[in-house]
Order: C-alpha cells, then structure tokens, then sequence
C-alpha cells in the first residue's frame, strides 16, 4: 500500500490517504510515530497495526462518546463518523459494533421520540422528523403501532385542544390576528390545514 497524499485536517490531525482512494485520519503524533510519507509503501505488518490498533478501535471509541452524550439513529452516528473522515469500511465496523449491544437501535429510538413528542406535535409531524433522521418509514409504524397499543386510540382533536389550553387561547375573544396566529403554530406543529380548520370550525359551531 503506497501514501499517496498526506494533507492538514487541522492543528492536531492529519488524512492520509493510501492508493489515492482510502482515507482516514491520524494525530500528527502518529504520523512521525510511524514514519509515514508520501509516495512510500507502508509494510504490511505496519498496516496491520494502524488499522487494528489504532483505526478500528479509534472509530469504535469515537462512535461510543457520541451515544454518550446523546441519543443517535444509526444514520445520524455514520453521518458523525464520516465528518470525522472515517473511511465507510470503520463506520460500517464501529456501527455494527454499537449496534451488536443495542447502544444504536432504531426502533427504541423512534418509541422513545414518538413518546416524548405525542402530547405536542402530531403523527405527521412526528413521522416526518424521524425520517428526516434516518429512521425508515416501516420502523415508524412499527413504533407508532407499539405507541397505539399502550395509549390507546390518537385523538388529534383533543390533542388541538390541549396544545391551545397549554397556550391559552380563548376563541371566544382572540381576534383574526391572533386567529390565524394560533392556526400558523399548529401548522408548525404538523397539523394539516383540513385538521386545523376543521377544529376551528368545531370551536366557532360551538359559540352559537
């Protein structure tokens, strides 16, 4: 395997590159450590250490710092990994690694969200915000079923209605302003027009 470029990723760490396609970095420490340049091979045995000494056990503690900070689905994690210009074969590793003792699973992930967000954002909403990190759209509905089982049947109505209470909205003496105020949060919230119109259709059905 031949160094084909060795370049500057910041004040401590260098990416080597090895047969002009696989990446991945070192502290500027190990680079004078192994006595790596560019345009040289590096001997078999020495390569044999730096990946599995230093790489994959490098990747797999950088994956395993992330979970402890914060919750991650598994694309979130391999897309912190790639920013850290780890080659695709060592977040592939360390994944499979976090994974294997359940440190990264989707399908809690999604639980725990759906959970944590169904008093104040809607099914829409939330769907949306999972699959925008990377949980798919069948583990969704695995979890949201799980959800409905143990709460019982959704109610977006008087999920409305508690998110307006929480704000205080009286529709007895909001202007149109505040109206159509009140309308634009729940819109942000997830909630389709037809569902918002329909409820304040209900609330002014219910003034007469």
């Amino acid at each position: 395997m031949i160094v084909t470029q060795i370049r500057e990723l910041n004040t401590k760490k260098v990416l080597i590159t090895v047969d002009e396609h696989l990446t991945f970095p070192l502290y500027k420490g190990e680079l004078h450590r192994y006595g790596l340049k560019e345009e040289e091979e590096i001997a078999p045995e020495l390569w044999e250490e730096l990946w599995d000494t230093v790489l994959v056990k490098r990747s797999r503690l950088r994956a395993m710092n992330l979970l402890q900070k914060k919750s991650y689905t598994q694309a979130e994690l391999e897309r912190k990994l790639r920013e850290n210009a780890y080659p695709e074969e060592l977040i592939s590793q360390a994944l499979t690694y976090v994974m294997k003792f359940h440190y990264v699973d989707d399908f809690r992930y999604a639980q725990d969200y759906i959970r944590f967000h169904s008093a104040d954002r809607s099914r829409q909403r939330i769907r949306r915000d999972l699959l925008a990190k990377g949980i798919s759209s069948e583990t969704f509905e695995r979890a949201w079923e799980v959800f409905l089982s143990d709460h019982g049947e959704w109610n977006e109505r008087e999920q409305i209605q508690r998110l307006l209470e929480k704000r205080r909205y009286d529709h007895d003496s909001a202007d149109e302003k505040e109206k159509a105020k009140t309308m634009a949060f729940l819109y942000r919230k997830g909630y389709s027009m037809d569902a918002i119109s329909s409820f304040f259709s209900h609330l002014s059905a219910s003034e007469r």
